[in-house]
């Protein structure tokens, strides 16, 4: 996912922690009625979107009805993202392309002489992507440091665990030597993240956040071995999550 912030857009969320508990609640309530989705992704990026411009539908960026139709036939909110997903500026139904947008983002405000932020949402599985590469390279080249890279490290995709499927460590050295800053943080210290996406704006390069996380965090209600990439939400289990993250919200 990539967003560009908006010059003189600004949106205040006083408890960030708290908005990250409503983030995984909405999560919830939207793969709730298909009984599965994909909300292990929800749980491990909470305190990421929390930190960088907070929930839509929380902040009233999106519309109730759109969000309350998530993964519906001729939904704009679909289960895997493409072109007409809303929000984002570029949501990505195939994966790796992401980066490549934010890229072409950053160099069109340098010359049109625009000064803001560029942010895109990238996960540990999708770093098995050539095309990531290129547009890291790309991207250093040309000293893009407007643009900032939270990558949701969870260990997750498809096929399993990441680290089983190709050996993609030491992250952080890989993107600085390509001639990135890379910070390596807790990815659910929502503190952690924004202290790490304020350095990245002083930075005169490009900036990739490493948030480790994982797909089941904030909900002690699931399994153990529960599928973090697509995760089955029975009747009685999402009832169960609900009132978790409720208790924990109004806690």
């Amino acid at each position: 996912m990539t967003r560009v912030s908006d010059p003189g857009a600004h949106w205040t969320v006083p408890d960030p922690a708290r908005l990250a508990t409503a983030i995984r609640l909405r999560a919830v309530r939207m793969v709730k009625p298909q009984g599965f989705g994909y909300l292990g992704q929800a749980l491990s990026s909470a305190e990421q979107v929390a930190a960088l411009f907070a929930a839509a539908a929380e902040l009233g960026i999106l519309d109730e009805d759109a969000s309350a139709a998530y993964g519906q036939d001729g939904s704009p909110v679909e289960a895997i993202g493409t072109e007409r997903s809303p929000v984002a500026d570029y949501v990505c139904g195939s994966l790796g392309q992401g980066l490549s947008a934010a890229a072409g983002f950053a160099l069109s405000d340098r010359l049109k002489h625009r000064d803001r932020r560029v942010f895109a949402m990238v996960s540990d599985g999708e770093l098995e992507e050539g095309q990531v590469w290129e547009a890291a390279m790309f991207t250093a080249h040309h000293r893009l440091a407007r643009l900032t890279v939270l990558l949701d490290a969870n260990n997750s995709q498809v096929d399993g665990p990441v680290d089983t499927i190709t050996t993609i460590e030491p992250i952080a050295a890989k993107w600085e030597a390509f001639g990135w800053t890379a910070a390596d943080i807790d990815g659910h210290d929502v503190g952690a993240v924004s202290r790490a996406l304020a350095e990245a704006d002083n930075s005169n390069k490009p900036s990739v956040l490493i948030c480790r996380t994982s797909t089941g965090y904030g909900l002690r209600c699931l399994p153990a071995d529960a599928d973090g990439h697509f995760i089955k939400l029975p009747p009685d289990l999402a009832a169960r999550a609900e009132a978790e993250l409720l208790e924990r919200y109004h806690g």
